[in-house]
């Protein structure tokens, strides 16, 4: 069964899932490639799997909503779930903010047997492989760095000295692409999605 605005029915998705589709999914990659519209895509083909939100003590953006696109928090309230254990990983930002995947979410859904897709930062990818190594561990790459400066400045969504540290992060976590299982090439958002969704061991349509 298909839904009337194409995504496949949660019913269906689980039936077609392979037999590896529980794992933990990483998706990482430099700031500006993509990696929220891929996952959004891929949650509107398959409403099945689970993505993670994270908390962050930045400020939200124009249109973003606590609870669905991060959990905005203060720094009392991090500091609080850091000291408490309640993160699977964290870590300081472009220099500036803090971003953190609360762990219990993660943890459940699993348990579930439920895909679960998490979308973070070259950083939390790393402390995520040494706790959970049995994860998979996917890189979203831009088709250049030419292309990624286009889209960080098309954003609009930074000031000058901003995007300058963000290119400059983006420079560094650029070169740990062979760290990961799987590099996928941001060059059309549905070819990604779609390479994703075989990387997760989910049927294409």
């Amino acid at each position: 069964m298909v839904t009337e605005g194409g995504t496949q029915a949660p019913e269906r998705a689980a039936a077609e899932q392979g037999p590896d589709t529980s794992r933990l999914t990483v998706l990482a990659g430099p700031t500006a490639v993509g990696k929220g519209t891929v996952s959004a895509d891929v949650r509107a083909r398959y409403p099945l799997v689970w993505l993670s939100v994270s908390a962050t003590t930045r400020p939200a953006r124009p249109g973003e909503v606590d609870g669905v696109h991060y959990h905005f928090v203060d720094d009392a309230t991090f500091d609080a779930m850091v000291a408490g254990g309640e993160f699977l990983e964290w870590a300081v930002v472009h220099g500036r903010h803090r971003y953190g995947t609360p762990k219990a979410p993660v943890l459940a859904r699993l348990a579930e047997g439920r895909p679960a897709l998490l979308e973070i930062d070259l950083a939390g990818a790393r402390q995520v492989r040494a706790a959970m190594p049995d994860a998979r561990f996917v890189f979203l790459a831009p088709p250049s760095v030419e292309e990624l400066v286009r889209r960080l400045v098309g954003r609009g969504t930074e000031n000058e000295d901003e995007r300058a540290r963000r290119l400059a992060t983006a420079e560094v976590e650029m070169a740990a692409a062979p760290e990961f299982d799987h590099v996928i090439v941001n060059d059309d958002v549905q070819r990604a999605t779609d390479e994703l969704i075989a990387v997760m061991g989910l049927v294409r349509r």
